[in-house]
């Protein structure tokens, strides 16, 4: 099953998501906005991304620039940051059993489908 961690507010999202769906593959959608990952599932995605922590954060989110930018900050306390305010995670993120990519550019989604 494909998984679509997915923010409907967010452009690139809905146009990875319709990536997605026009593949005509099973897949689900996970609002992580509203469904918030756990740090053991965005460990194991950052595993399936092959991603440090800091690759996955979107650094010019107000709220990573007034209280996180400065701060040297271990991997783990990088995943709590994201656990807590997941706005700062990239997307879309899609997900097969074997990997998962960043959707950015688009093209990225259709090499895994």
């Amino acid at each position: 099953m494909i998984t679509v961690y997915h923010n409907a507010r967010c452009k690139k999202s809905r146009e990875g998501l319709e990536l997605v769906k026009n593949s005509g593959k099973e897949y689900q959608i996970r609002e992580y906005l509203k469904e918030p990952l756990s740090e053991e599932e965005l460990g194991k995605l950052l595993d399936k991304l092959s991603f440090y922590p800091m690759q996955l954060i979107r650094t010019n989110e107000k709220i990573w620039k007034e209280e996180y930018k400065n701060k040297d900050l271990s991997d783990k306390e990088l995943i709590t940051v994201m656990v807590k305010n997941p706005k700062l995670i990239e997307r879309p993120i899609v997900e097969t059993p074997d990997t998962a990519v960043i959707g950015r550019p688009g093209s990225k989604i259709e090499d895994i489908l």
